[in-house]
């Protein structure tokens, strides 16, 4: 297949495109770079496509070193005119959208980045969809949307009508354009509603990145609620599984679908909402445990109040996932934080000897 993944050189971005390479699709990756994080750990993931940094430049298509049927180009998705080019000159079967301005706390401090990434930018990939005969669009929502919901696990049936964040806001309005879309055009859409994703090459804004970070550095590690949180934690392979699984399950009409008494991730039109989520529910201090065990140290702990946008816990309920799509995540917990680690001593050089505790 001929796909568009946007947020090429995010988190889950790099891992899927690298999925769809390694079993012979033919891929065009997008990604603006922005600086909300280290840039070098974008570049670092590019790299593994076989992309120089060296050779990326706005607008310029880059070919892979390593993937024959590999492109990356550094736009913005908000860049109404860039989108519809790339549409109109990509031919693409399949679009992933996984970029969007991420952080629930940084959306307190920089509101108008959400806005223009996550409203604007899914808007121009809407729009393109609808001009070019896209066969199915999957795009990345959140476990966010949840919001003040009290149910758990959290289930696809349940309203997410309480964001508490602007970040989450944002990714309900996703599901609703999105919702739009494939009732006025017929465009089958797939949400997708990450549940706390970590591993290698993951965020460095995330718990599971910050807290090996302050670990290894010997210095304290900043612990909200006092530790009373619980956090659906799930292995970046498992959210890649997901999304390939999703990528050919494209949705039909549900013919039976009632607007009183029917579901709100399923409609009459060509639309599902799944949530990916590892629904093993982990306490934020038994993480951490698991982490300082991976690491050989025990960390320096700060505990504060629940941050501003902070939810209690979140739980997925996957039953729709697994009855529809044949899948359910499983990586254990204390092997997915290892190979976290491994990753993490191996980017950055460190050695057990370099570490002073």
């Amino acid at each position: 297949m001929n796909l568009l993944v946007t947020g090429a050189a995010g988190f889950i971005g790099s891992h899927v495109c690298e999925r769809l390479l390694q079993r012979g699709d033919k891929v065009i990756g997008v990604d603006n770079l922005n600086s909300y994080y280290d840039r070098d750990l974008k570049y670092g993931r590019l790299s593994t496509l076989g992309i120089s940094q060296s050779e990326v430049v706005w607008y310029k298509f880059t070919s892979s070193s390593i993937y024959p049927l590999f492109n990356f180009v550094q736009m913005n998705l908000e860049d109404k005119h860039a989108m519809q080019m790339l549409f109109a000159n990509g031919d693409f079967d399949i679009v992933i959208n996984l970029a969007a301005q991420a952080g629930v706390r940084y959306s307190i401090e920089n509101p108008y980045a959400y806005a223009e990434s996550n409203i604007d930018g899914f808007l121009n990939i809407l729009e393109g969809c609808r001009h070019n005969h896209i066969k199915h669009l999957v795009y990345a929502s959140s476990s966010s949307v949840y919001g003040l919901n009290g149910r758990v696990p959290f289930s696809e049936e349940d309203s997410i009508a309480h964001p508490v964040s602007l970040y989450a806001a944002t990714k309900k309005s996703n599901e609703l354009m999105a919702h739009a879309y494939s009732h006025l055009y017929k465009i089958p859409s797939t949400g997708l509603r990450f549940f706390t994703v970590y591993g290698p090459w993951g965020r460095p804004d995330m718990s599971p990145f910050l807290f090996t970070d302050a670990i290894l550095h010997n210095r304290p590690i900043k612990v909200f609620n006092n530790g009373d949180m619980l956090r659906d934690f799930t292995y970046i392979d498992d959210i890649v599984e997901g999304i390939i699984r999703v990528i050919n399950h494209i949705p039909q009409p549900d013919t039976t679908w009632d607007p009183v008494v029917s579901s709100p991730g399923s409609s009459s039109a060509p639309y599902r909402v799944y949530n990916i989520g590892n629904s093993q529910p982990i306490r934020l201090m038994d993480f951490i445990q698991a982490i300082e065990e991976a690491i050989g140290y025990e960390a320096e702990k700060m505990f504060l109040p629940m941050q501003p946008g902070d939810v209690y816990q979140t739980y997925a309920d996957t039953s729709r996932l697994q009855k529809e799509l044949g899948f359910k995540p499983c990586k254990p917990l204390k092997e997915g934080v290892h190979e976290t680690i491994e990753w993490y001593r191996n980017y950055y050089r460190l050695n057990k000897e370099d570490i002073k505790v």
